[in-house]
């Protein structure tokens, strides 16, 4: 966990004005006694008005909330397409994640933020293309992808004829109505992009060590270098 996720599950628990103990506190996030001390005296030293001491407990006065987030209406506008376009092209983990994710922040808008964002025009509509098996496929690869797991496909080219290939993920893109990831394809020994609608089938395989000449940033420096796309 996140040391901010901690600071706000910490004070979570202390709502209601009911006395805790930092050996329930270390309980339930899982953490030292220690490192609870140190995150309550943090929380005290930014203002949150919780009192009580080491061997004791904690306790929250009444009345003490979070600080609303605070979004400008063009950061709304695309908070909510960004959740709509990934709700209808996106994985399905993906897509419930951008959904449970949007409600959770309108539920901390103050009102005038709320109704703007219940008012935001722009929506998105899959493909028939966008099966249940393209959007589980799009969560494996994502999830192959963050944790560097060895990926083999067997892929189509534009022939239909099939070929095995072992991959290292890279990345996931979006071009409108196709998905591609980028790759190190052990089998070419270089970077390749490969079609989501092109994969026959795929199988995850054994983890990998990250790289530095087999990785996105190595594939970009080396497209920069050859004019393909443009420096930033």
């Amino acid at each position: 966990m996140r040391r901010a996720d901690r600071l706000f599950q910490i004070v979570q628990h202390l709502r209601g004005g009911r006395l805790v103990t930092a050996s329930d506190l270390a309980e339930r996030l899982e953490v030292s006694k220690r490192t609870i001390y140190r995150d309550v005296a943090d929380l005290m030293g930014s203002g949150v008005p919780i009192e009580g001491e080491a061997g004791i407990g904690y306790v929250m006065r009444q009345g003490y909330d979070l600080p609303p987030l605070m979004f400008t209406a063009d950061e709304i506008v695309a908070l909510v397409a960004g959740a709509r376009l990934l709700r209808a092209w996106g994985g399905a983990a993906m897509a419930a994640a951008a959904e449970e994710a949007l409600v959770k922040i309108g539920d901390v808008l103050p009102d005038g933020a709320r109704a703007r964002a219940d008012s935001v025009q722009i929506h998105a509509f899959g493909a028939s293309g966008m099966t249940a098996d393209v959007r589980e496929r799009l969560d494996r690869i994502e999830r192959a992808t963050n944790d560097h797991v060895t990926l083999h496909v067997s892929y189509l080219d534009e022939a239909g004829q099939a070929t095995d290939r072992r991959i290292r993920p890279l990345g996931l893109y979006f071009w409108g109505k196709v998905w591609t990831f980028l790759g190190w394809c052990e089998l070419r020994g270089d970077f390749r992009t490969f079609r989501l609608d092109r994969v026959a089938a795929m199988a995850e395989g054994e983890r990998f060590r990250p790289e530095r000449d087999k990785s996105a940033r190595a594939y970009y420096e080396r497209e920069r270098t050859m004019g393909r796309i443009p420096r930033q």
